[in-house]
């Protein structure tokens, strides 16, 4: 039999075999052992296969395109310093393809697949999953269910997952709810924020998500400290370590910390990664010129980046609220608005947050959207900062963490809210094409509860065209 039919036939086992996958099946407590696998960084001719062991050794890779093509083998290192972690890029991949692949390490196999992006060119539809929050206080690990909703993660069989932030909760303790052992502490050194690391990777629910779909993950502040502030947080670099070991990611060469970057998924999609943690001014600090949570850099790569793009949609994934009140007295999202959206004198990252908005304004960028988190439940929000200036800001979560309920919005984005989901852990699909986004708010039961279409905004010649035809010379409708 050929290698791809092993594989298939693997790959349909692994997403249908009860043992130790079904939700009625007892997770085992105590530590992993075996092999975790995550890709990342997929383009349309790149990837990044990460694995993650439980011993020393060289873990033997096998890949090839899933209907034709020769078999790759490659090895990958497992680092010691790492937690036993280990990458490596594969390359000269052939675009919009099925890949799948077969991991040993010691006679420890895992199988898996995932697919590679179409061209800028290709006009394809992308379909996106969102979500953030995993393992909070009184939410890790379900003794026998795990962490359930990536079941109906894993069902939607999207081109991609974008997990925005609070992918830990390092400084939160499991609590006293029934949960598998191996989480109930705070992380203050690089081995106990691998071990955070390690005990939300090791579900198996997560693992079946994660050996068929790409992962692109972001920081927010639990994979430190609650409402952390980069340059002035005496933990940041031992957990961006940990988050550096734990996700497929790789930095500038001239700045390997780098976490923000952006990724094409064919000619609808592009997607801008920003990180709203490592070059924050602290949330104290009174708004203004001066205080900023990306940083003069990354927030110049982002408008250079909009500008640039041809993609239909341009799709920011920032962790924290666009306009939000979040809670505290200081605000932790860009919004500096109260918990009745009027605006608190000096609070938030406001300023920059206009300053972004007017550029992008003036560069006449369309079809943007933001996704984010962080407030505990789902929100579609049509946001217009400037009269004839629309965006869109859909907010989905928690994937397992504390429930929230709906807030009222800034009242200077003048927003309205199109859709709501509170009380319940969820996730974010959003499909985009060359005519319309469509949006949904899906449960854990993969039930979707809020759904929205967005058509693509018309071109200026289009706009004048519309005009035209309503208002014509005459004074006469057609």
């Amino acid at each position: 039999m050929r290698w791809t039919s092993l594989m298939s036939t693997a790959l349909v086992l692994l997403s249908v075999s009860p043992s130790g996958l079904s939700p009625a099946a007892p997770m085992s407590e105590g530590f992993w052992t075996g092999l975790l696998v995550t890709v990342g960084e997929v383009t349309a001719t790149t990837a990044t296969l990460w694995v993650k062991g439980d011993r020393r050794g060289l873990v033997a890779a096998k890949y090839q395109a899933d209907d034709h093509g020769p078999v790759h083998e490659v090895g990958i290192a497992l680092d010691p310093r790492a937690d036993l972690t280990g990458r490596v890029a594969l390359a000269r991949l052939e675009p919009r393809t099925r890949y799948v692949y077969e991991l040993d390490h010691d006679g420890e196999r895992v199988t898996g697949s995932f697919r590679t992006a179409p061209r800028p060119a290709t006009g394809v539809a992308a379909r996106v999953l969102w979500s953030g929050d995993l393992g909070g206080a009184n939410h890790c690990r379900d003794v026998e269910d795990g962490y359930r909703i990536f079941e109906a993660m894993t069902e939607r069989h999207a081109d991609l997952f974008l997990f925005i932030g609070d992918t830990i909760y390092a400084d939160q303790t499991c609590g006293r709810t029934p949960h598998a052992r191996g989480s109930s502490f705070v992380a203050e050194s690089i081995g106990e924020f691998h071990a955070k690391y390690r005990y939300n990777r090791a579900d198996a629910t997560l693992q079946r998500l994660f050996r068929t779909t790409p992962v692109e993950a972001i920081w927010d502040d639990h994979e430190v400290r609650n409402n952390f502030a980069g340059p002035m947080e005496p933990l940041m670099p031992v957990g961006r370590q940990a988050f550096l070991d734990y996700w497929p990611v790789s930095g500038a060469a001239d700045e390997p910390s780098r976490l923000y970057r952006r990724l094409r998924w064919g000619r609808h999609l592009e997607v801008f990664v920003l990180d709203t943690r490592q070059y924050r001014s602290p949330n104290e600090v009174p708004d203004g010129p001066a205080k900023s949570m990306l940083g003069a850099a990354q927030r110049a790569w982002l408008l250079d980046g909009l500008a640039r793009s041809d993609a239909t949609w341009k799709v920011i994934v920032s962790s924290v609220p666009l306009g939000m009140f979040t809670g505290g007295a200081f605000s932790d999202s860009w919004s500096g608005a109260n918990v009745l959206g009027f605006p608190r004198k000096g609070n938030g990252f406001v300023h920059e947050r206009s300053a972004i908005l007017d550029a992008i304004h003036r560069g006449g960028v369309k079809n943007l959207v933001v996704l984010s988190g962080d407030v505990h439940h789902a929100e579609l929000i049509r946001h217009e900062p400037i009269p004839g200036f629309v965006l869109h800001e859909f907010v989905a979560g928690p994937l397992a963490a504390r429930q929230g309920f709906r807030r009222f919005l800034d009242r200077s984005l003048n927003s309205q809210s199109l859709g709501s989901l509170g009380w319940a852990n969820n996730f974010g699909e959003l499909v985009a094409d060359g005519d319309r986004l469509t949006v949904r708010i899906i449960d854990t039961a993969g039930t979707p509860r809020v759904s929205l279409r967005v058509g693509v905004a018309p071109t200026v010649l289009e706009a004048q065209a519309e005009v035209h035809a309503v208002h014509p010379e005459s004074g006469e409708t057609r």
